[in-house]
Order: C-alpha cells, then sequence, then structure tokens
C-alpha cells in the first residue's frame, strides 16, 4: 500500500543501537511514500521505539508514548523496543497505542498498518526471547556526518542485574563480507565516520565463525573508509591484538568505552561479569602505554543489590586511580526476572542516588584533566554542526568536543586543528592549522 501524503514521526530512547534501527525503519516508512516529520510535530503515524534498561528507561518511554497520542489523539501509534518487548501487555493499557511489536516484528511495521484506523484494544505481537534468532540490519543514515553502523544483536551473558539478552535475544551477527559492503555504501553517500554498535560488539563472529579482531582488520584494510569508532566492548573481549590493531591503525579512531559496571570483585561476582578489577586495569594500563593520549570512557552502576558501604568505598577507590577519561554512572535500577532480585543487602534508593552523583562528580574531574592533558596537542576534527557568524564543531578522533570560529565548508570536513584551551562551556578551543 503507498501512503503518499501521509506523515510519520519517530521517537527514540536509549542506545546507539535503537538509533540506528530507527534510522533503517525510518526508510522504509519513506518507500512507502510517508513523509517524516519531527516528533514534536502532527502526524499520521509515530513510532516509539523504546527503551527499558532501568525504571527511568520505563517511564520515559511511557512518556514518549503519551506524548505521541496528546499531539494527535486521531494518529496510529506504534511502540516497538526494548519495553515493547518486554512489557507488551502494559505498554497496550497506555490509552491511544494501536500496535506493539515485539523484537521479530519491528522491522515489519508498515504490513501492519492497513488503512491507519486505530486499533482497540491494542494489537500485540510479541515473542520469546528464545524465538530471536535472525538478524536484522541497521544503519542510521541521513542525520548527521557520522553513522552508527549495526554489527552484532544479542547477549548470551545474563549479567544478574540485565534484562537485555531477554529483550534481545541470543548473540549473533552478520557476515564481515556485508558489513564492508554496507560500509562502503555508507562512504559513497558521504559519511565520515562509522560508529561500530550492537549489543555485545566484542562477541562479534558467534553467528559466522569469525572474530571482532577480523572484521576490524578488514576495516582497517577498507580505503573508502575515513573514521571508524568502535562501541562498547567487554574488558574480557578487549584483546592485547585489539588495543595493537587501534595502536597502528589509521582509520580506527582511539577511542575505547569498557564497560566496568563495579570496581570491586566482590560486586563483579554478584553481577556474574567475566572479568576481575585486575584484568580490567590490565586493559587501561595496555591502551594507555600504547596510546598515551586515547579516550577511554567507564559505565559504573552505584548501589547494585549486595554493594555495601564499604564495597562502594572500594569500587570508587579504584576507579579513581584508574587512567580514564570519563565514566557513565548509573544508579542500580531492579529489573523483573533478574536473579539480583534474590541477592540481600537493598542498597536505598536515595543511597544509590548519592553514590552515582559522588561518581559523577569524579567523571567530571577525569573529562576535564583529559582535556587539559591534550592542551597543545594537534588533532584531526570531524566537523558536524555550524552556527553561522559563530562557531563551527565536532570531534576529535580521541573524543573531545572542539569548537573554532566559523568558517564556510567545515561541515562533513575533517580537518587538523590545534587544541589551545578549555572554554567556559566546557569544550575546547581549536585553531585551524589547515584548510
Amino acid at each position: 500500500m503507498i501512503y503518499t501524503g501521509k506523515k510519520v514521526a519517530f521517537g527514540t530512547l536509549g542506545c546507539k543501537l535503537n538509533f540506528s534501527e530507527t534510522s533503517t525503519i525510518a526508510r522504509s516508512f519513506q518507500e512507502q511514500g510517508f513523509a517524516r516529520v519531527a516528533f514534536t510535530e502532527s502526524a499520521d503515524v509515530y513510532v516509539i521505539n523504546t527503551c527499558a534498561v532501568t525504571d527511568s528507561a520505563d517511564k520515559k518511554s511511557r512518556a514518549m508514548i503519551r506524548q505521541a497520542t496528546r499531539q494527535n489523539p486521531a494518529a496510529f501509534v506504534v511502540v516497538i523496543g526494548c519495553y515493547a518487548q518486554l512489557k507488551p501487555d502494559e505498554a497496550a493499557t497506555i490509552a491511544g497505542v494501536d500496535l506493539i511489536l515485539g523484537a521479530n516484528d519491528k522491522f515489519n511495521i508498515t504490513k501492519y498498518l492497513e488503512n491507519l484506523e486505530k486499533h482497540t484494544p491494542s494489537e500485540v505481537h510479541g515473542c520469546t526471547f528464545k524465538e530471536i534468532n535472525e538478524f536484522q540490519p541497521a544503519a542510521s543514515f541521513g542525520d548527521r556526518t557520522r553513522s552508527f553502523l549495526k554489527v552484532q544483536d544479542g547477549c548470551n551473558y545474563f549479567c544478574t542485574y540485565c534484562t537485555i539478552p531477554l529483550a534481545r535475544g541470543k548473540s549473533r551477527n552478520p557476515s564481515i563480507e556485508m558489513l564492508i559492503q554496507e560500509a562502503r555504501k555508507l562512504s559513497d553517500q558521504g559519511i565520515r565516520e562509522i560508529n561500530l554498535t550492537g549489543v555485545n560488539i566484542g562477541d562479534f563472529g558467534r553467528s559466522t565463525n569469525e572474530s571482532f579482531f577480523d572484521l576490524l582488520q578488514a576495516l582497517d584494510r577498507t580505503d573508502e573508509l575515513v573514521r571508524i569508532r568502535m562501541g562498547s566492548v567487554e574488558p574480557n573481549l578487549l584483546s592485547d591484538e585489539i588495543i595493537s590493531l587501534v595502536a597502528n591503525s589509521k582509520r580506527i579512531a582511539p577511542h575505547f568505552h569498557i564497560p566496568l559496571q563495579a570496581g570491586s570483585d566482590e560486586v563483579l561476582q554478584l553481577m556474574k561479569r567475566r572479568y576481575t578489577t585486575s584484568l580490567f586495569q590490565q586493559r587501561v594500563e595496555s591502551i594507555k602505554r600504547q596510546i598515551p593520549h586515547a579516550f577511554i570512557g567507564v559505565d559504573v552502576i552505584a548501589g547494585m543489590n549486595g554493594e555495601s558501604a564499604e564495597l562502594f568505598d572500594k569500587s570508587y577507590g579504584f576507579i579513581e586511580q584508574l587512567d580514564v577519561s570519563q565514566l557513565h554512572a548509573f544508579p542500580y535500577s531492579a529489573r523483573a526476572n533478574t536473579r539480583a532480585l534474590s541477592f540481600s543487602g537493598v542498597v536505598p534508593i536515595e543511597e544509590r542516588k548519592n553514590r552515582t552523583q559522588q561518581l559523577i562528580q569524579l567523571s567530571t574531574k577525569k573529562l576535564k584533566a583529559f582535556y587539559l592533558n591534550n592542551l597543545g596537542r594537534s588533532a584531526t576534527v570531524l566537523f558536524e554542526n555550524q552556527l553561522q557568524n559563530k562557531t563551527s564543531s565536532g570531534w576529535t578522533e580521541n573524543y573531545i568536543k572542539v569548537e573554532v570560529p566559523y568558517q564556510r565548508d567545515l561541515l562533513n570536513t575533517i580537518q587538523m586543528v590545534r587544541l589551545n584551551h578549555v572554554k567556559e562551556n566546557g569544550l575546547v578551543a581549536g585553531e585551524l592549522l589547515v584548510l
């Protein structure tokens, strides 16, 4: 069916993987004649790609759904993503929701639209996590100068606090050959930086008898590509050969995102993580030894069940001495159907927030120190935003946000810039060396 003249709006919450999938789904709507509009505008169809990693994510998902129904009560409202997969019945209770699709159907929304008449009650098409077996390709395009390329989906780890395996199924991936083709297409469309995204990208290769290192090598050999940036890689999967490849690569950005989650071995064991603090520190030290100016981002969860005040202090002390650039700190959120719910030593919510705030303050100090340590260096900046007669801004290869005085034609170009000083807005003032 062709929907020429109809408008569709997308709302996306959560991870970069969700954004890559929304972008791909949006293109399928445009192929059916829909015009894409901003989520804040009135549309005939609203698609909300939800997140469910925390209680806060659940609430944001519900709020975004209600926002859509308020903007146009007559619109056809579709809910997809992790919240839709994990809590379809709850989503169905929200007034105005017409269609809820689980993980196996979210890329086939248009086949359920028909004449866009409202559904009462909501139509639900769900599946169990064991039924989620296919890899659905996805890449963001048209939204920015970078693209998020989905290289892997699902997770086999089943950490005791996490429901992502239940929402996305087991680890799976396409072939390296297919991803190289997709990366070349993105490059042909003018994309200057490709960000590799997935649930557990270091586990790449499980479906095809390949490895994440094999994928990085293949991308590094692809001359059409300009810059490649890795997503989050588990410390036990971030091998020395991967670090050495990045250190010697002209394409792979010296930017690492490594989930720690807790800085004490006792809590890591409770979480059922697959590494120790000693291994984590070894990975950080190996990166800094080979790539002194590499950016290292770290995920941390504060207040997990069983994390006593003493264990939090131990965790904080371990993280404080790590030579990392930034922390992404979150309070522990109890999730249904996870083993952590049975653990003793529940930390009060206010204490979780307090511990998280301490980690956020530590992150601010670490990021400032990282920026200061890079001043005086020259770096390559991919310019993404321009405010005419004001500034042009973008990111260095090692993930420093840089501003320079506005110049025409900087957008979507990579320029050599000297990093001069940290501005009041927290960005680094740069000086173009060659244009």
